[in-house]
């Protein structure tokens, strides 16, 4: 891409106002250089943008609340699967950190990378974690990234939860489901290697898969497979049933599966898969529903 058109997106991204269907085009063509088919998309972050405009059930706004789809793990699985929940706020003014255990982490539950990891409560600045709070809770994640629709309407309050130590130890903990039309084809692992993040793609044989994600650290070593695998892909599959795509997010915690979160528009459909022919290979596996005659969206499952 040229400068100058690279310039001109970055501009363009900026004005939110837009009708969703134009926006997104000079967004998507910003972030990955491509441009954006909303008649007939083929790509994976391609079919991303898709859902963001024209996929629009309300049940999304409460399985994207870190909060409200606890009820909807409750209902699919049962409460075993549920990190342990100190408190909820709807006010930043509200958190009491006297009442909180001395590890807690509390988060945003409107958004993501909202997060406050507190491992020592005797260290933390309260002075700075109200001031971050404070900064949730005035952001919408809609307009914040690239009008992720699900996020429009989400309310905003925080939540405490039991702090989980396991997650930063050097193996594989996060397991992130790839599913689609109610079917997991690959999880994405997260290893920490000397404090950083590092990914990649296994397919549900616990084959290391030959894609990656652009932009995002990958991990070239091998992972053990977890015991609770096929346990995983049960809830993944129970989870994401009735959905053209979500990921479902999933924790092993010393052979304990915990729920992480649903996530409808990874990484905002932002990051290419390297090589390139795997865009269009992994968005063949998502059959987009059609969108109903007389209507400019869906709004049913």
């Amino acid at each position: 891409m040229n400068p100058f058109r690279k310039f001109t997106l970055g501009i363009l991204k900026k004005f939110k106002f837009l009708p969703a269907p134009v926006y997104m085009k000079f967004y998507y063509e910003y972030y990955t250089g491509k441009k954006l088919n909303l008649e007939d998309p083929q790509e994976f972050n391609e079919k991303i943008q898709w859902l963001k405009v024209y996929y629009h059930p309300p049940i999304l706004s409460k399985l994207v609340d870190k909060y409200a789809v606890r009820e909807y793990v409750k209902e699919k699985l049962g409460p075993g699967y549920l990190n342990e929940l100190y408190a909820v706020y709807d006010n930043e003014e509200d958190v009491d950190f006297d009442k909180l255990p001395d590890q807690f982490v509390l988060k945003a539950a409107h958004g993501y990378n909202f997060n406050l990891i507190v491992k020592d409560k005797e260290e933390l600045n309260l002075f700075q974690a109200r001031l971050k709070f404070k900064k949730w809770m005035n952001r919408n994640q809609y307009y914040r990234g690239g009008l992720e629709w699900a996020y429009k309407n989400t309310p905003p309050r925080i939540i405490a939860e039991k702090y989980l130590p396991e997650i930063e130890k050097n193996d594989a903990s996060d397991f992130k489901f790839y599913c689609f039309n109610g079917k997991p084809r690959y999880v994405e692992i997260t290893v920490q290697v000397d404090g950083v993040d590092l990914r990649c793609n296994y397919d549900l044989q616990w084959k290391k898969a030959p894609f990656y994600r652009k932009a995002i650290p990958y991990f070239e070593g091998e992972a053990a497979r977890p015991e609770t695998f096929e346990e995983m892909k049960e809830v993944a599959t129970k989870l994401a049933a009735n959905f053209p795509f979500v990921r479902v997010d999933l924790y092993d915690i010393n052979a304990k599966i915990i729920f992480g979160e649903m996530t409808f528009y990874p990484a905002d459909g932002r990051y290419p898969y390297l090589p390139d022919e795997y865009n269009k290979i992994i968005g063949d596996y998502m059959a987009l529903p059609e969108i109903p005659a007389g209507k400019n969206e869906i709004t049913g499952i």
